[in-house]
């Protein structure tokens, strides 16, 4: 349970796929991490060990890391506060953070050519909608990290968007901001990865504004919103060895399953598996034991 002060209830205003947020007064909310985990936009049926645990503190070493770049929501980590959760287990998975405006855009960077990109470079040549160079290979480095933004949908699945659409919705300033910021931390975040031997293929993040401060919120740089490949091992033209849910959706890839709700449920040795691939990028990325 949440240990909540008598004058803060815990009441739950957003229950994501992931996370359930809880709005605790003073313009600060309670964003707890769960073991949900989903594939193609759907939440599977069981839960992976520890993945909100790994998740949190994964995202609060990003957000410590990348702050200089720009501003993000967190206020502190829940274990860093019994005052609000006593429940050790939950307060590791916990983040207090500030309210935002969020922006209803998902801020994809991409690296690598992988995913969703390598399924439309094959039939059209293109990379959400943006021509691509011949002869490309699975897994091929882009010239230049692209931006490819996507709807950010409460149900189904998110659509791209063109860039004109992105500036109908949040303006040109700050789509031109978005984009900026985007491959600004992605570049900043690979080149750091790359020396504890994690390729970023891609990855998502999410803003909103702040007292009218563009922020980064949600979550950022982890095995669920990244594809984080291993160096070793890392060659073009084949499936890259991965810490991610790329496992969990090549078991699905296996199933005569149409990405539609219900998802099968996992297999234990699939659920141990991811749990392993979470963990260790964790461990590498930030150097100390999540345990």
């Amino acid at each position: 349970m949440v240990a909540i002060k008598e004058s803060w209830l815990p009441n739950l205003v957003y229950r994501g796929k992931v996370r359930d947020t809880h709005d605790v007064g003073d313009g600060l909310l309670l964003m707890v991490a769960t073991d949900r985990i989903s594939a193609f936009d759907v939440v599977l049926p069981n839960a992976i060990p520890d993945k909100g645990i790994i998740l949190s503190q994964l995202s609060a070493f990003w957000f410590h890391k990348t702050k200089h770049l720009v501003p993000n929501h967190l206020v502190a980590m829940g274990d860093t506060r019994p005052d609000l959760v006593s429940d050790t287990e939950l307060a590791r998975r916990s983040m207090l953070v500030k309210k935002a405006e969020r922006l209803d855009v998902e801020c994809i960077a991409r690296g690598y050519i992988t995913g969703s990109a390598w399924s439309e470079y094959l039939k059209t040549g293109t990379v959400s909608g943006q021509s691509m160079p011949c002869g490309m290979k699975e897994g091929d480095m882009f010239p230049e990290p692209l931006f490819t933004p996507t709807t950010k949908a409460e149900e189904g699945h998110d659509e791209n968007m063109t860039m004109d659409e992105v500036k109908d919705l949040v303006g040109e300033d700050l789509t031109n901001r978005l984009e900026t910021k985007t491959k600004e931390i992605y570049k900043f975040a690979q080149l750091f990865a790359r020396s504890k031997g994690i390729i970023i293929a891609d990855t998502k993040m999410e803003f909103g504004l702040i007292d009218g401060e563009l922020s980064l919120i949600d979550e950022l740089l982890t095995p669920d919103s990244s594809r984080f490949w291993d160096t070793d091992g890392y060659a073009p033209g084949k499936s890259q060895p991965n810490f991610d849910k790329q496992f969990v959706r090549d078991w699905l890839n296996t199933k005569d399953w149409d990405r539609n709700p219900p998802a099968p449920k996992l297999p234990d040795d699939i659920v141990e598996k991811t749990r392993e691939r979470y963990l260790e990028a964790a461990v590498r990325l930030t150097g100390r034991s999540l345990s």
